[in-house]
């Protein structure tokens, strides 16, 4: 750049050689006498050092990911440019001594630099550009420049005229959206959409188990998808009570994730163009707003959401504009990109708002006071009348704003739902990969992580309770956090896990962010949880799950009146306060109240009972299965005393009920889980009550005994031996339902016993653990006969298995090639196939008899069906089965069902089943497929069962019925008149 500058002061029009010049070679050609060089030499390397002085701290701060060599690569390029540049006096002053057009002159004049990366390349165009700047300068204050200009000016002045008509062309429009013209708009919105891709590109780890655990980790790689249902009616949200625990679910609700009662949040918010998106607290509102913006500024939208790339996201922290004006278009950006809107050109935002390019993403309805609400609704309006096209979520708390606050505006209301089971799976996954970016400050080394995940996820697999608590990213992120931070070991009860979900999401959360709804309260921790607790209680007491919201204001009051500390005594007040910003409590309907989980109002009653020394009520209320889970978590809030009061008063009912005697026995048992301790008496008296209920004797035991926990797989049996076979059947059925590595073990033991019921019901509990583990210790040695997938990771597990011969699959199938390494099978059942189905691979299974294939997929191979010249009964309902011409049929098929067929089916290629005594067609239309006079020339067939069939039209239009039938069967068939199914020597069965 110095060079430069000093051939325009030296040389004005160069010749072509002095571009190649060194400074010192063309100060000795240009200037006369040694002294005389050296000073002026001295001049241009002072040049250079300002100009290096100023751009050493652009170079260490722009792009700090790039290496060393990489910077001196685009240092080289810049340095070749201005080399290889015309900057002569003509070359400059053409364009007008403006930086930005020379830097447009020279970029297409040059050829551009090779061999650099994306960054580099961005790195190279700033610094280039940033040069020329320093260079219009520098020239610019030259003692030549003037006089140069002025001669250039003279020279030009007869196409003056032109030459300012075509300079007021490039002036920008102008109008009232764009006051000051729209030439700066998308180097703007470049920069913006930079800054929103980083700083909103983070997201916090659940703090309150470690302090490590607060460090900042990438959305973009933790975030899970959720679902959403359209919230339309506040009624769906009814909490009900709660009976026995339910058994754990199988693998299969993790393997298998399915659509849910709920669309993915992206298809949801894809539908519509103003959305009012309603969650409980940690269900991940703002995680969801910071995502979509975050994409929207990297143009990553993909699916439903892909229409949506090429907006601009504006996100409006809604907290931040408590106690002042809620803000105008242009101050929407200060809370993300403060830091630039100085250089922001004028009515930018409005310009993105009136074209319909904005995507307006506003944060914490319920974080504002109340009072303050209902100007967000004020404001919002205003905005959509002046910018009817700008697509805007809003995201609140229910409590603060119903599913239609905002209908008038015609916002779709979506509720965003708990996680399923794959859901959950899939965000314990994300956190431990997001995690691993913590590097050193992570508890553990980072190639240990996988081992945690899973880890984690048996755990929770095994643990219904805690599949139940993790329903939202907030405390599926407590989980995680508290797994890792304590090497790999959650607490031994529910105890400690309710209470830390219950601090953060009651007052630690808020007060973290300092929430302005929340900080407007002055009760602490301790002061909610007495309400909580007392309002909790009263609901249990009364055996229900929600209350009136002036009702439960009035007992709030009362409590309130004994906290002497406090000056707030409106009870309806403060219950207003804890329904907001609580996160335990909701409105499940206009003027109710109820918990957001059943598990919390049972933890807060339990606590309460202990506190107020209730312990005699509970013994009483031991055999209503409502109160099952209050009463185990009693006796783990309770004391020496009570816990001894509690247990024995159970234990004492136990004996003298014998109506209630084996509920009361599971209970006291159940109790186990909770408690610290108990005297050796009690201990004795806990054994034996175990005792009596062992060996399980009917099908409901396992269920009840399960809830017991794993300190019961020590009280089972070691050998299934001295049994019955429905004890043996039940007492599997019980450990398979307990899970773990423990259950596992004593299954395993299990397997040593070769009865069939045995055998049947070990391979019915492989769907609970882990299928690979499963099948390795426990089914590989057993003669299994038959085997059920419920579960794709079964299907992989399998292939270690020789022993059975008959399959049924009722997971989801999208590929048949796994057949090949299964041993030969007899029955083949598969009714989910989605995939495209290459039959070549049954041909290792030369002796199949019965194959039921159905689902949604396609098949290629078709004609090795016919290689099966065992196979009799053939089940169909495939899509591409209605060509039956393609299917190359086997001679020896006795059985066929075709379950999807149309006008379009040709049954004429049934003549080559000549032994086809049972034929099945179920219709979609309610058609009648083409060719139905085969079956009138087949001697065997006996039996024809029709679904959805034109009965009518075939007695019309062809020959009915076959002289062999004896039997049929019409169900939801078009019926000819009435006694024209009058079949001699044939049953006719309608329905």
């Amino acid at each position: 750049m110095a060079k430069a500058a000093a051939q325009m002061w030296l040389g004005g029009k160069r010749q072509e050689q002095e571009r190649r010049m060194d400074m010192a070679e063309l100060v000795r050609l240009r200037v006369q006498g040694l002294r005389f060089q050296r000073g002026v030499q001295r001049q241009f390397e002072e040049i250079a050092d300002a100009a290096c002085a100023r751009l050493a701290p652009f170079l260490e701060r722009e792009f700090p990911g790039l290496e060393e060599n990489s910077r001196q690569a685009v240092i080289d390029a810049v340095c070749d440019t201005f080399a290889a540049a015309d900057l002569s006096d003509e070359a400059f002053l053409a364009a007008d001594a403006q930086p930005a057009e020379v830097v447009r002159r020279v970029t297409v004049a040059v050829r551009p630099p090779v061999g650099l990366g994306e960054a580099e390349t961005r790195l190279y165009e700033r610094l280039f550009a940033e040069c020329v700047e320093y260079y219009v300068r520098v020239v610019q204050g030259l003692p030549v420049f003037e006089q140069r200009a002025l001669s250039e000016l003279l020279a030009r002045t007869t196409s003056l005229g032109a030459e300012i008509a075509r300079l007021l062309e490039r002036l920008p429009d102008r109008s009232l959206f764009a006051p000051e013209g729209t030439d700066r708009d998308g180097e703007f919105r470049r920069r913006y959409l930079g800054l929103v891709s980083t700083t909103l590109d983070e997201v916090e780890l659940f703090r309150h188990t470690s302090d490590r655990a607060a460090a900042q980790v990438r959305l973009s790689v933790a975030y899970v998808s959720l679902r959403a249902t359209k919230d339309e009616s506040e009624a769906r949200l009814k909490g009900t009570g709660r009976a026995l625990p339910l058994p754990r679910p199988d693998m299969g609700d993790w393997e298998n994730a399915g659509d849910g009662a709920g669309m993915r949040v992206e298809a949801a918010l894809g539908g519509a163009s103003r959305v009012l998106l309603r969650g409980e607290a940690g269900s991940g509102k703002t995680t969801l707003l910071r995502w979509l913006a975050v994409t929207a500024a990297r143009g990553a939208f993909t699916g439903e959401l892909a229409g949506w790339n090429g907006l601009t996201p504006v996100f409006v922290k809604l907290r931040e504009y408590s106690g002042r004006a809620l803000p105008r278009p242009e101050a929407m950006l200060d809370s993300v990109a403060g830091q630039i809107t100085g250089v922001m050109p004028k009515a930018w935002v409005e310009r993105q708002l009136v074209d319909g390019r904005a995507l307006l993403l506003i944060d914490g309805v319920d974080e504002l006071l109340d009072t303050e609400r209902r100007s967000v609704r004020e404001w919002l309006r205003g905005l959509l009348a002046a910018y009817g096209d700008v697509r805007v979520v809003v995201t609140s708390r229910p409590a603060a704003a119903r599913a239609d606050w905002l209908l008038r505006e015609e916002f779709t209301a979506l509720h965003l739902d708990r996680m399923a089971p794959p859901d959950l799976a899939a965000f314990v996954r994300q956190w431990h990969q997001a995690v691993r970016e913590l590097g050193e400050d992570l508890p553990c080394a980072v190639e240990e992580l996988p081992r945690y995940e899973q880890s984690l996820l048996t755990s929770l697999k095994d643990r219904p309770h805690l599949q139940s608590l993790a329903g939202t990213p907030l405390l599926a992120a407590m989980l995680c956090a508290m797994h890792l931070n304590r090497g790999s070991q959650l607490p031994r009860d529910r105890m400690e896990l309710y209470r830390n979900a219950l601090h953060a999401l009651v007052h630690e959360r808020d007060a973290d962010r300092n929430v302005p709804s929340a900080a407007d309260s002055r009760l602490s921790l301790g002061d909610k949880l007495v309400l909580l607790r007392d309002l909790a209680w009263r609901l249990s007491d009364n055996n229900r799950s929600e209350i009136g919201r002036e009702q439960a204001a009035v007992h709030v009051g009362k409590r309130l009146a004994g906290m002497r500390h406090l000056e707030e005594q409106d009870g309806g007040r403060v219950l207003e306060r804890l329904r907001h910003r609580s996160g335990v409590l909701r409105s499940p309907a206009e003027g109710r109240l109820d918990f957001v989980h059943r598990t919390f109002q049972e933890y807060l009653a339990a606590e309460e009972a202990a506190e107020e020394d209730r312990i005699g009520n509970l013994v009483e209320r031991a055999h209503l299965d409502i109160w099952r889970e209050t009463i185990i978590m009693a006796a783990g809030h309770a004391n020496r005393p009570q816990r001894q009061e509690l247990l024995g008063g159970i234990l004492d009912r136990a004996a003298s009920e014998p109506r209630y005697r084996r509920k009361l026995r599971l209970l006291a048992a159940a109790c186990q889980e909770t408690v610290p301790e108990v005297s050796e008496g009690l201990a004795e008296r806990l054994d034996a009550a175990v005792d009596a209920l062992l060996p399980p004797r009917r099908t409901t035991d396992p269920a009840g005994l399960a809830a017991v926990g794993t300190s019961l797989l020590r009280r089972l049996p070691r050998s299934l031996g001295e049994l019955t076979d429905k004890a043996a059947v039940l007492t599997v059925r019980t450990a398979a339902l307990i899970g773990g590595d423990e259950a596992l073990a004593l299954l395993e033991r299990y397997a040593e016993d070769r009865r069939a019921d045995v055998v049947d019901a070990l391979a019915d509990a492989w769907s609970y653990f882990d299928a690979e583990a499963y099948a390795e210790r426990v089914l590989a040695p057993l003669p299994l006969g038959a085997l059920r997938f419920s579960h794709p990771g079964q299907v992989r597990a399998a292939t270690r298995l020789r022993s059975f011969s008959s399959l049924f699959v009722s997971c989801a199938l999208e590929d048949l090639a796994v057949l090949a390494d299964m041993p030969p099978l007899t029955y083949l059942f598969i009714n989910k196939f989605n995939g495209t189905a290459d039959l070549s691979a049954l041909r290792a299974h030369s002796d199949l008899r019965l194959l039921y294939l159905t689902g949604s997929g396609k098949a290629v191979h078709a004609h090795t069906l016919r290689e099966l010249s065992r196979l009799q009964q053939l089940i169909l309902g495939l899509p591409w089965a209605t060509d039956i011409g393609g299917l190359r049929l086997p001679p020896r098929l006795s059985t066929l069902s075709l379950l999807n067929v149309d006008a379009a089916t040709d049954l004429t290629p049934l003549v080559e089943c000549p032994r086809l005594g049972t034929l099945q067609l179920s219709g979609v239309d309610g058609s009648l497929p083409r060719g139905v006079d085969t079956l009138y020339d087949m001697p065997d067939l006996k039996n024809l069962v029709l679904r959805r069939i034109d009965l009518a039209s075939w007695l019309k239009t062809a020959r009915f019925p076959p002289p062999s039938l004896r039997q049929l069967e019409g169900q939801s068939c078009v019926l000819p008149e009435r006694g024209a199914l009058d079949l001699p020597g044939v049953r006719v069965y309608l329905t």
